[in-house]
C-alpha cells in the first residue's frame, strides 16, 4: 500500500461551518427554511454525513446559535469583527487549541446541498500531500453560458493540479477558436469552475490571515488569490461528484428547494 493510500484511509479532519446572520441579499440566510428545515440544519446534516471527527458551527449571532442547539449541533460563539469565514474559523482553531497539522474543512453555511463525499475528498486531498497548506475542488465547464458568467469563478491549473489563477473572467482564453466562434467551447483545452469548498492545515490558515490582502484579491473579490500572490500553492482536485446548489440569491433558494424537496 502506498503512503498516499494509507493517508487516505487514516485521515481525520474537522469541519467548521461559518454562519452569519447579516446578508445584503438574504438577511438571516442561515435560518431561511428550505424543504421544512432551516438552511443551517441541512448544512450540518451534510457535514455529519461525512467522515469528519468533529462538526462545529461558528457564529456571532445568538439566533443562529439557538436554532443550532435546537437540532443538536455544536456551536462556537465567535467575535463580530470577522470579515470572512476564514477569519471566523481561525478564531475557532485558537479557541479549541488545535495543532498546526489539524486538517480543517471550511463548509459555508449557505451550502445546504453539498455532498458529504466532496467534504471527504477535499480533506483527503490535502492530507495526502505533504507540506501543502490548502486544497480545494473544481468541476468541468461544458457550456459557454457558465464560462462567461462572472458569478462563476474559473480556475486554471498546472500539470499537477496546482492552481495557477482564479478569475471571474472566462479562462483560459483560446485566442483562435474564440475569435472564430464564441457559441461553443473549444475541445482542445479544459475549462474548470471552482467549487468554493476549502481544506486548510490549521497552521497555514494562521499564516494566511497574517498576510495583507493582495491587489488581485481585491480586484476579483476572491480571497484565495492572496495565497497565490504570496507564493504558496493550492491543490485543485476534480470533484468526484456534482455539488448541489448553493444559496446566494432568492432564485438560488428556489433551486435549492427543488433539489432538497
Amino acid at each position: 500500500m502506498s503512503d498516499r493510500e494509507m493517508s487516505e484511509q487514516s485521515v481525520g479532519f474537522k469541519i467548521v461551518i461559518p454562519a452569519r446572520y447579516g446578508s445584503t441579499r438574504l438577511p438571516g440566510k442561515p435560518l431561511i427554511p428550505i424543504a421544512g428545515k432551516p438552511m443551517i440544519q441541512h448544512v450540518v446534516e451534510r457535514a455529519r454525513a461525512s467522515a469528519a471527527d468533529e462538526v462545529l458551527v461558528a457564529t456571532d449571532d445568538q439566533r443562529i446559535a439557538e436554532v443550532c442547539h435546537g437540532f443538536g449541533a455544536e456551536v462556537v460563539m465567535t467575535g463580530r469583527e470577522h470579515r470572512s469565514g476564514s477569519e471566523r474559523i481561525s478564531e475557532v482553531i485558537g479557541l479549541r487549541g488545535w495543532g498546526d497539522d489539524v486538517v480543517v474543512v471550511n463548509l459555508q453555511g449557505d451550502e445546504p446541498a453539498m455532498p458529504a463525499a466532496l467534504l471527504d475528498q477535499v480533506a483527503t486531498d490535502l492530507a495526502s500531500i505533504a507540506d501543502l497548506g490548502m486544497s480545494t475542488l473544481a468541476a468541468p465547464i461544458s457550456d459557454r453560458t457558465t464560462l462567461f458568467d462572472p458569478h462563476v469563478v474559473k480556475v486554471v491549473t498546472d500539470a499537477e493540479g496546482y492552481a495557477l489563477y482564479f478569475s471571474r473572467a472566462p479562462m483560459p482564453w483560446h485566442r483562435d477558436e474564440f475569435l472564430a466562434d464564441r457559441e461553443t467551447l473549444p475541445a482542445s483545452v479544459a475549462f474548470l469552475r471552482h467549487i468554493g469548498l476549502y481544506a486548510y492545515r490549521a497552521g497555514f490558515l494562521k499564516r494566511y490571515l497574517a498576510w495583507a490582502p493582495s491587489p488581485l484579491e481585491v480586484a476579483e473579490s476572491l480571497e484565495q488569490l492572496r495565497v497565490l500572490w504570496h507564493g504558496e500553492r493550492i491543490h485543485v482536485a476534480i470533484a468526484a461528484s456534482e455539488p448541489g446548489p448553493g444559496v446566494d440569491t432568492a432564485s438560488d433558494l428556489a433551486e435549492a428547494e427543488r433539489h432538497l424537496a
